[in-house]
């Protein structure tokens, strides 16, 4: 009788993690008891009402943010125990303000993505470079390697941002908002690259990429990723694929607003819309 190959493991995971600020003296609950398995393979979404606990996710799952509750792992191993800089080798931000320094070349930026790779002083190298390039080829970033961020536009300076992430060359992508700034069509191609990392195995065999991608736009969400996580007030209001998620009543409670969803006419996955009805 053949026997089932084993799960992978996970790439990252939250078990019952809460984090909370003190704001003047009143304690301000941004994560509550949260849940989290990201495997690797997959391109999971994060989806959400503004202040609802994204960004405060991705900054717990790197050790940004240290939980009073509860437990984060990279890689089989608690984020707790793990200096930053190992943290930086095995999972990658977007974050949702990037702050580049203007006078920078784009180049000089993706390539701040290899730091974790090099000892202390040393240079980049030729495959440093190397790695640079394909990042920014793969983001339609490298005819303006030699631009300084600073003239570049909103969208521009988006894509550098996710050539740095992925020169960084880690198992895990960390994405918050990836798609800010970008005109649908590179919303598209940015969201096609990272499905496209998770996707790719390695030639031993081993899983792709683990993209974790906060998406404010849930038609996009659907259309791109293999599952949903719904959050709202720091807490999971619901998890699964795209089309078990996105249901009228479970968006109206989270967001406030009726949606009407339908399917897309080409992949059958869910569209979604505002409604006119009370």
């Amino acid at each position: 009788m053949a026997i089932a190959p084993a799960p992978a493991a996970l790439a990252a995971e939250a078990k019952g993690v809460t984090v909370a600020y003190d704001s003047g003296g009143r304690e301000i609950v941004a994560l509550s008891a949260f849940d989290l398995a990201l495997r690797p393979g997959e391109l999971l979404g994060l989806v959400g009402p503004n202040g609802s606990g994204k960004t405060t996710l991705i900054r717990a799952l790197t050790g940004v943010v240290r939980p009073s509750a509860g437990s984060v792992r990279l890689s089989g191993r608690d984020v707790a125990a793990i200096p930053q800089v190992e943290i930086a080798r095995l999972a990658a931000v977007v974050p949702q303000d990037p702050v580049l320094p203007p006078a920078f070349n784009s180049l000089d930026c993706v390539l701040m993505g290899r730091t974790p790779h090099l000892r202390l002083l040393q240079q980049e190298g030729p495959h440093d470079l190397d790695v640079a390039r394909r990042a920014m080829l793969a983001t339609e970033t490298w005819g303006f390697a030699d631009r300084p961020v600073g003239e570049l536009s909103g969208g521009e300076r988006q894509r550098v941002i996710v050539a740095r992430a992925l020169a960084q060359e880690t198992p895990v992508l960390l994405l918050d908002e990836p798609t800010a700034h970008l005109d649908i069509g590179h919303q598209g191609a940015v969201l096609d690259l990272v499905r496209g990392f998770a996707r790719r195995a390695s030639p031993d065999g081993s899983p792709g990429k683990a993209v974790l991608a906060v998406v404010h736009d849930l038609t996009l969400a659907a259309h791109y990723c293999d599952r949903l996580i719904v959050i709202s007030a720091g807490r999971l209001s619901a998890e699964g694929a795209p089309a078990d998620v996105l249901r009228p009543q479970l968006l109206r409670d989270v967001y406030g607003v009726p949606v009407n969803i339908f399917p897309h006419p080409e992949t059958g996955r869910p569209v979604v819309a505002p409604s006119d009805g009370g």
